[in-house]
Order: structure tokens, then C-alpha cells, then sequence
């Protein structure tokens, strides 16, 4: 009987104990100060603050020189394209950051794998929820750090540049601007981070993730969805005119990117007289007044592109985190 007893007693319990976030703390201080501190993170935050405010400082030129005055000043420093450079303030904003997102998750956890020291870490009481989410979060909040200064830069540099502040309607827009790019950052961020949980090699875990943006960035909207609407729809152009059908197939294929989302919000919060996407019928204009949408309308128009965007988030991280929960991991 006693050796029975002293069996069940060295018997390992089923089950997990303690919550599954034990140690997340831990994990988002530590990744998050060596992200911030580490040389990537300093070069890629280098480069984009100085093209960003390179292109905001010609932006301004031309504003001054050109526009003259406007009660959307701040705004137009985002959106207005200088002649010196063939891109906007938000243009640049919107291909670098999933650059960046992707240069922080490209190798967290195939990182580990690589260097032999997941199972280490899986041998303290940590569990893969933690750290799986703490990778992410750490990351996710570097980007935001990064964001938020050059939001903060941009925004002093046209104090500087045009002699007064934003008023609060602008504020208050380039805040939700803000806040949806950090949301097209972390869909790129979780891409990412899925494909270092697939791929155990960081350089294809970066290729993949890097193919997929150019895919969606450069030729989704020019090459696929054309192609595609065709096939479900028929050509653009009808015996009676355009093709509606071939129309709203496009814009519903176009809206499974990222990017279109995020353009699509940052046309609607920074162009305030922006009022439809896609298509226009004659029944939309009837009524109409020419006059910039109130800020909460603007927020209503892209409210379904600004869940999109966070729904992407979640869908992509649970997807890496089921892989993640059914790999073998060894020492």
C-alpha cells in the first residue's frame, strides 16, 4: 500500500495549473525593451521619420505656396502630393508600415526555433498562450511607440511650418487616422507572426509574408480582382453600358485587402468631403450638399472598413495560434 501511495504521489496532474497568461507580463517587458533598443528597430524608425517628414516638409511648401488658407490645413499636409515627391505623407505612411510590421514578426517564434531556445523558455512556467500573445503584443505595441512619435513629429512640424495649431475637428481625424493605421499594422504583424509559427526558417517566414504584400499592395487590385470579377461577372463593359454586376464583384474583391481598407479609411477621415466608395448612382447624388461630412459621419463611413480591419487582426492571430498550440516542439 505504501509504494501505491508514493506512485500516485509522483503521478504528474492533468490538466494545466494556473491561469494560461502566467508570465505574458513578463514576456511583452522583455520583448518590447529589446525591440525598442535593438538596431533593426533603430534603423527602420531612422529611415521612416526621415522620409515621412522629408515629404511632409515639401507638403507644407506646396500648401503654403498654393492652397493658401484652408480649415483643413493639418489634413491637407497628409494627403496633398508636393511636386518634388509622387507620394503623399499618408501614401508613405501606408507602405511603410507593413514593412515594418513585418521586419518585427517575421522571427518570433521561428526565431526561437531557430536558435534552439523555445523549449527552453516553454520550460518555465510559461505557457504558449502567453507567450504566443506576449510576442505579439510586444510587438504590436513597438509599432504603435514608432507610429505614434511620427504622428506627434508630422503633427509639430506643421505647427512650425503653418504658425498655429489644429483645430479640434482635425485632431480628432488624424487621431482615427492614427489608430486605424496602427490596426493595418497589426494585420500585417500577424501575418507575420503566422508565418513564423509555419515556417521554422526566419528568411522564409520574411519571404512569404513579404510575397503576400506585394501581392495585395501592387497586383491584387490591378491584375487578380479585374480577372476574377470577370470570371464571376462577365466583362466591364456590357451592351448596354458598364457592368454593375462586374463592378460590385470588383469592389467586394478589392475590400479582402488590407490595403483597401486602410485607404479607404484614410480617404475617409483626411478628405473630409469624401462621402461614397465604389460606385455612384444618381439616387446617392440627389439631395447631396457639396460641403465637408461632419466628423462623426466620416467615422460611420468607414466603420465597416475600420472592423475589417480589426476582425483581420483576430482572425489571423487565432489562426497562428491554433498552429502554434498543435506543434511538437523538442529540446
Amino acid at each position: 500500500m505504501p509504494r501505491s501511495n508514493a506512485g500516485s504521489r509522483s503521478r504528474p496532474a492533468r490538466g494545466r495549473r494556473g491561469s494560461p497568461w502566467t508570465g505574458l507580463g513578463a514576456v511583452v517587458a522583455k520583448e518590447t525593451a529589446d525591440h525598442l533598443s535593438g538596431v533593426r528597430m533603430v534603423v527602420i524608425e531612422i529611415l521612416m521619420f526621415l522620409i515621412a517628414l522629408l515629404v511632409a516638409w515639401f507638403s507644407s511648401t506646396t500648401i503654403r505656396e498654393n492652397i493658401g488658407e484652408s480649415p483643413f490645413l493639418f489634413l491637407r499636409l497628409l494627403t496633398v502630393t508636393p511636386d518634388t515627391v509622387p507620394l503623399s505623407v499618408t501614401s508613405i505612411i501606408g507602405l511603410v508600415t507593413p514593412v515594418i510590421a513585418i521586419a518585427l514578426g517575421f522571427d518570433a517564434i521561428s526565431g526561437e526555433f531557430n536558435q534552439r531556445t523555445l523549449s527552453r523558455l516553454l520550460a518555465q512556467p510559461i505557457y504558449r498562450d502567453a507567450l504566443l500573445l506576449g510576442k505579439f503584443l510586444a510587438r504590436l505595441l513597438a509599432l504603435t511607440i514608432a507610429l505614434v512619435s511620427l504622428w506627434l513629429l508630422v503633427l509639430g512640424l506643421g505647427i512650425l511650418r503653418f504658425g498655429l495649431p489644429p483645430n479640434f475637428e482635425e485632431v480628432v481625424r488624424m487621431l482615427g487616422f492614427l489608430v486605424a493605421t496602427i490596426a493595418y499594422g497589426g494585420v500585417w504583424l500577424a501575418i507575420a507572426v503566422l508565418f513564423s509559427v509555419l515556417f521554422r526558417a526566419p528568411a522564409t517566414a520574411a519571404l512569404a509574408a513579404l510575397g503576400l504584400w506585394l501581392l495585395f499592395t501592387f497586383f491584387w487590385s490591378l491584375m487578380v480582382t479585374p480577372l476574377v470579377a470577370t470570371m464571376i461577372s462577365g466583362p466591364s463593359e456590357g451592351m448596354f453600358g458598364p457592368n454593375v454586376d462586374y463592378a460590385v464583384t470588383q469592389q467586394l474583391l478589392d475590400r479582402l485587402s488590407p490595403g483597401t481598407l486602410y485607404t479607404e479609411t484614410a480617404q475617409a477621415l483626411l478628405q473630409p468631403e469624401k462621402r461614397f466608395f465604389g460606385m455612384v448612382y444618381l439616387s446617392q447624388l440627389i439631395g447631396a450638399i457639396p460641403a465637408p461630412l461632419p466628423t462623426s459621419q466620416s467615422f460611420i463611413l468607414i466603420w465597416p472598413q475600420f472592423t475589417g480591419l480589426i476582425a483581420a487582426v483576430i482572425v489571423i492571430f487565432v489562426i497562428a495560434y491554433i498552429a502554434f498550440q498543435r506543434q511538437e516542439i523538442r529540446a
